[in-house]
């Protein structure tokens, strides 16, 4: 299946059914009373949030989605019956932006969550609702009301916790690989990665047992990313929500040290988002295993003298890859207690709602 993270669509929910005017009769006599009938409510137009998609692509076949109109409503005070909502799937990650004026209306955020994007119309009325003494013969009605109608941008932003950010061919594709069960394609020469992918990464022995974090690996950065390069800087809004950045450094790397790859990453990364430059973050130098003793610690000494935490890691030979993923489940444990503590001080009631969907 393709992968696609950003759609446009036009969302129209249902209009309201007319009211009617309508009498009671018998025979010989006319206007007994007024039994009109009230229309039924449009549908509305819902997304729903589901972790059983991974793109927006199921979505690039249809450019309208619609929901029913109500029923007109009919005699002897008969409603007309509702318009059935339409509700349609998208990825956990979705953000739904109103295309004209810009307005974010919301997130998916969770497996179940239901965001009304269209209000369906407002029912009509039928006339028995202007029955007065003074006035036993009402020839009024309410039509039903239109349906909202909307232009939506949905934006993917996948949730992962840990964010893999590098240079093509620094070896993230082959990291992932190895530590979870995802399988990127993986080849020795630039943008092999074309997609985000992302694994799941569990957690064993000692005091880590059923423990895991999840993963995501997006295209290569160049650099000049931010001025468009390369690919991999409309995948980094997929990094947004997640707790941490490790940065995979190429310590075998010809062209640069692996302290000038990680200093272009920070600057690309902080032109695209100050935010995203400004998470915890984790130096991982891979390939361990092309260079000698000597040369790992001359790349890791101005690393971390500029203030950095450097994991040695070798993604082939699968040195270092244990206390790697038990470093980043610590790391990202932690990022997440400091992001509910916040969120507890802030609104209650959403640290609440965000602890029962991770319960």
């Amino acid at each position: 299946m393709k992968f696609i993270d950003s759609i446009d669509i036009l969302v129209k929910a249902g209009r309201g059914g007319h009211g009617i005017v309508s009498f009671m009769s018998a025979k010989g006599r006319a206007k007994l009373g007024p039994d009109g009938g009230d229309g039924g409510t449009g549908g509305s137009v819902k997304l729903l949030g589901t972790n059983r998609l991974n793109t927006l692509s199921s979505l690039r076949y249809r450019a309208i989605y619609g929901a029913e109109d109500g029923v007109r409503g009919g005699s002897n005070k008969c409603r007309g019956a509702c318009g059935e909502d339409l509700l349609i799937p998208v990825p956990v990650g979705t953000v739904v932006i109103d295309a004209v004026t810009g307005e974010t209306l919301g997130e998916l955020l969770f497996d179940g969550d239901v965001l009304q994007v269209a209000k369906g119309g407002r029912h009509g009325l039928g006339n028995t609702h202007w029955l007065k003494a003074t006035h036993q013969a009402p020839e009024e009605f309410r039509p039903g009301g239109p349906g909202e109608e909307r232009e939506l941008k949905l934006e993917l932003k996948l949730l992962a916790d840990v964010g893999l950010a590098g240079f093509p061919n620094a070896g993230k594709s082959t990291l992932l690989s190895r530590v979870s069960a995802a399988r990127p394609k993986i080849a020795d020469y630039p943008f092999t990665t074309l997609v985000p992918n992302l694994g799941v990464v569990e957690v064993d022995g000692g005091d880590y047992i059923s423990r895991s974090v999840v993963m995501a690996d997006v295209p290569g950065l160049l650099e000049g990313a931010s001025e468009g390069r390369g690919l991999g800087l409309q995948f980094l809004k997929h990094l947004e929500r997640t707790s941490l950045i490790a940065y995979v450094v190429d310590t075998y790397a010809e062209e640069r040290t692996p302290i000038e790859a990680l200093e272009i990453l920070k600057v690309e990364l902080a032109n695209f988002s100050a935010e995203l430059a400004g998470k915890r973050s984790l130096v991982i130098l891979n390939k361990a295993d092309l260079v000698d003793e000597l040369a790992l610690a001359d790349a890791i000494a101005p690393i971390a003298a500029a203030g950095y935490e450097v994991m040695i890691i070798s993604a082939v030979s699968g040195r270092g890859l244990l206390q790697l993923k038990r470093r980043l489940y610590d790391l990202v444990t932690e990022e997440k207690a400091v992001l509910a503590a916040a969120t507890e001080a802030i609104n209650p009631v959403t640290a609440s709602h965000r602890a029962d969907h991770h319960a």
